[in-house]
Formats: C-alpha cells, structure tokens, sequence
C-alpha cells in the first residue's frame, strides 16, 4: 500500500478491482445484495417516490425497519446536515454528490429517486465489504479460497449485517470502511510496513467523518501497525492531533452554521404555530362558553338537575379512567443515563447487561427474533426479547464458542489482536457504559466482523483434517440456517 511510483489511480484501482479469484464469489454476493435491496425499494416506491416538499417528515414517519434511521432519503431528496453532527461530522457532506445525481434524476423522470440513489451506496458499501473481509481471510489470515468463501457467507447471513446491506443508515459503509481498515492494516502488519501519515489521516478522516467513535480504531490501528512511534511529535501532530481537531472543528462549524439556525426557525416556527393554535382554542372556548351559557339559561330547573346528574357521572368516569391510565406501568425503551449532560445522556447503567447480551448483542445481532418482528425499541418493541425455540439458544451457543476458541487459536497473531481492540472499544462504549445498549443489535456492523475473522484462525489451526472437515461442515449448516431464517423472517415483515 505504498504511494511511492504509483498515481492516485493506480492505488485507487489495484483496492477495488475484483480480483480473479473473486469473481465468482463477487458475482454471487452482488446477486444476493441487489435482492435484498429490491426489497426495500419495492416495499417502498410508492410511498417514497413522489415528489414532496417535506421529506424528513415523510421519510420518518413512514419508514420502519427496526430502529434504522432514514435519514439518508432525506438527505438525499433535500440536502442539509441531518445527521447528528457529534456522532457523524462529515456524513451529510459525503452525501452531497449523491444529493446533486438524485437531483438530476427527478428533473429527468419525474420522481424522487432517493430510494435507488442510497441503494445504489448500500450495494456498493456491501459488496466491497464482503471482498475486503474475503481479503483478510485469504491474504491476511491465509485460510484457502473455499474457506474464505464459506466464512464470508456466514458473516453475511447475520441478520443485522443483512439489514445492514438493506436499511437506509450509515451503517453499511462504516464496516466497509473498517473492513478496508482492517485489511489495510492487516497486510502491513505481514509485510512488517508502517502506516503513513498520508494513509492515517486519510483513513481518519473517511471513517472518524462518517461515524466519530469508529476514528477511534484507526488509531488503534496506527498503534498495532506503527507501533509507539506514532507518539513521535511529527506523527503524532500530523496523523493523529490535527484530524482530530479539523473533525471535531468541522462538527462544531456544521452546528453554529447549518443545524443551529436551522433549529432555531423551526424552533421558532413550532411556537408561532403553537400560538395561533392556542389563539383559536381560546376563541372556541369563549364561544362554547357563550353558546352554553345560553343554552343552560333555556333549561328547566327539572333539565338542569337532570344534566348536573349526568355531568357527575361523567366526571366520575372520566376521573376513574385517567386514574387507571396514569396507574399503569409505562413502557420503558431506555435505561437511566450517566448523566443528562450531551454525550453521557446516551448511556445507561440500569438496563440488564446480561439479558441484553444474550437476546441482543449475541442474539438479535445474529438471530431476528419472531416476537416483534423488527419492531423499534422506540416505538413498540420491548429492550429484551425472547426467542421462542431453544434451538436459537443452541446456535447461538454454537457461534460463540466458535468465537471464543477462534480467539485461542489466534492468540499469537498481533491482526487477531487488532481486531479485538476494535471489538473491546465497542463493548466498553455499548455494555460498560451502555452507549445504544437499549438497541445495541443495530451497531452491530461497527464490531460483529470479529466473529468470523476469529473462526478463520480457528479453521486455519484446526487438526487433524477429519477436525477440519466437521468444522466446516457446522460453518456450512449454521450459515445456510442463518440466511433461511433471517430472510424468510425480512421477507415476512415488509410483505406479510
């Protein structure tokens, strides 16, 4: 990955160019992943097509796919930072190009055409993540072609990757650009070559820009590859301080100039709203008074005891009602925070770790749940959910004691460590502190590639070949089991 005596295009093509040996596997991915995304075009070309002068709206109230934001649509349709700027500093501005080609594409057909314009980012975010994780099993890890290719389709068929490919998020292209990461960094660490400054702060940039706390693993990856040279003044100023500042310089100037006025008039605008709606509650209720008052002065005294005894009762029922109302439990969708100040707000330290492990992390992450079927957690779904068979228990057992033995097996490999690094930061941001822990399966993209890239070692250092071969063939059963059981389930709640 070295610049010298090569041109930004060379490099740019010697990354993405299929390989031989990968083609039919890239064939066969592209296949699955342009499926998968025609199914949520098709669900939701008729609602999302039209032109429409309020997009955010149309696009939150009406898209659902578990706790999957649309943002993108809206960004695409009609550009502005949308994104939570703290947590994706760069996002909305990568988005710029694919805002002006949708814009092209509505003067010419007619039509919104965000839902292809993010498909489009989906697939190519999926593919060259699925040719990059391929990458790190064969030349990285070097387990052969077919074990590659049997541990990517496992990888895919998790259900949360699935989705990954499929909802309209950033999630997506932050594992395709730690995978690349990854790669990157694998290959150097073999060929005992060091990051240079022009590749980190690149590196920094693209993957800190499109979610913050994944620049942290660049750093991580500096660290493994480098060494502690990166604490060298030149290093550490240029590679590491200075993107560091320009990104967060970059966050804050996206709020003070675009979100913040645009708060603010909507701020503005909701409060005009709410006055003259109160305005004119105000009038109604003058005149309903008016209108009684002289309705009640018509009234027998016979009518006038008759309604006061109808008044009473209603008044009763009415209290009793709200009073039952307000007695039951209200559904909780969040634990308590750390703190209510900015980024502690997003933590919590009441939410069971254990439960949310088991049916969460290492379970909806891998395994969708029958039971709320892809519900959000902020809207209908409870934080913990069960799965209604023990056999999903089983496989879930099975997976992670492929993991942890993986993990043994690739103990000496200073990659297999990197990778942990990145995995252990998001365990202490999503269950120490419980960052997202309420829906952590969505994040999963962020750290869930660990699971295959420790089963690789573990295939790689499995002996005898009779060990081998049972390996495999559990890899084959539990992948093909994976995608039956998490597409039919996709399948089952866009179109049933």
């Amino acid at each position: 990955m070295n610049i010298k005596g090569k041109s930004f295009f060379r490099i740019f093509s010697s990354v993405f160019r299929v390989k031989r040996e990968e083609r039919l596997l890239a064939a066969v991915m592209l296949v699955l992943l342009l499926a998968l995304n025609a199914l949520v075009v098709c669900k939701y070309y008729d609602i999302f097509t039209p032109l429409n002068k309020y997009y955010w709206h149309l696009f939150i109230g009406k898209f659902h796919i578990s706790g999957f934001d649309p943002i993108t649509y809206s960004v695409v349709s009609n550009w502005t930072a949308g994104y939570n700027v703290f947590r994706h500093p760069l996002l909305a501005f990568y988005m710029y190009i694919p805002y002006l080609i949708n814009q092209g594409l509505m003067w010419l057909t007619g039509i919104n055409c965000a839902v292809f314009v993010v498909a489009a980012i989906q697939t190519f975010s999926a593919f060259y993540s699925a040719i990059f994780i391929y990458r790190i099993f064969r030349e990285v890890i070097g387990v052969s072609r077919t074990d590659a290719t049997l541990l990517t389709f496992f990888f895919f068929g998790f259900g949360y990757v699935m989705l990954s490919t499929m909802a309209p998020d950033h999630f997506i292209i932050s594992m395709m650009l730690l995978l690349f990461a990854l790669y990157v960094s694998g290959k150097l660490i073999k060929s005992r070559k060091k990051l240079t400054i022009w590749q980190s702060v690149v590196y920094f940039f693209i993957t800190a820009g499109t979610s913050l706390n994944n620049g942290l693993k660049i750093y991580l990856s500096e660290l493994f590859v480098n060494g502690w040279r990166i604490l060298r003044p030149k290093f550490l100023f240029l590679a590491i301080l200075l993107p560091a500042a320009l990104t967060w310089g970059a966050a804050r100037m996206s709020y003070r100039y675009i979100v913040w006025p645009r708060d603010m008039a909507a701020k503005e605008a909701r409060a005009k709203l709410k006055t003259e709606k109160q305005r004119k509650q105000q009038q109604q209720q003058a005149q309903k008074a008016h209108d009684d008052s002289i309705r009640i002065a018509s009234f027998t005294i016979v009518q006038r005891d008759s309604l006061s005894r109808d008044s009473v009762v209603r008044d009763s029922v009415a209290r009793a009602k709200a009073a039952a109302n307000k007695a039951k439990k209200k559904r909780v969708s969040k634990g308590a925070p750390i703190s209510h100040t900015q980024f502690l707000d997003w933590t919590d330290i009441t939410t069971s770790r254990q439960e949310s492990i088991v049916e969460n992390l290492l379970g909806e992450s891998i395994q969708i749940h029958q039971d709320h079927l892809l519900d959000d957690v902020l809207r209908s779904r409870p934080i913990i959910v069960n799965y209604r068979y023990a056999f999903n228990y089983v496989v879930e057992g099975i997976i992670v004691l492929l993991f942890v033995l993986g993990i043994w097996a690739g103990r000496r490999s200073r990659f297999m460590w990197l990778v942990m690094s990145y995995f252990a930061l998001d365990m202490v941001l999503h269950v120490v502190l419980g960052f997202g822990i309420n829906e952590v399966y969505i994040m999963s993209a962020h750290w869930i590639y660990a699971i295959p890239i420790a089963t690789a070692y573990l295939l790689k250092a499995a002996k005898p070949r009779r060990a081998a071969l049972a390996l495999k063939g559990v890899l084959a059963v539990l992948a093909v089991f994976l995608w039956i059981w998490n597409v039919s389930l996709i399948v089952q709640y866009l179109y049933f």
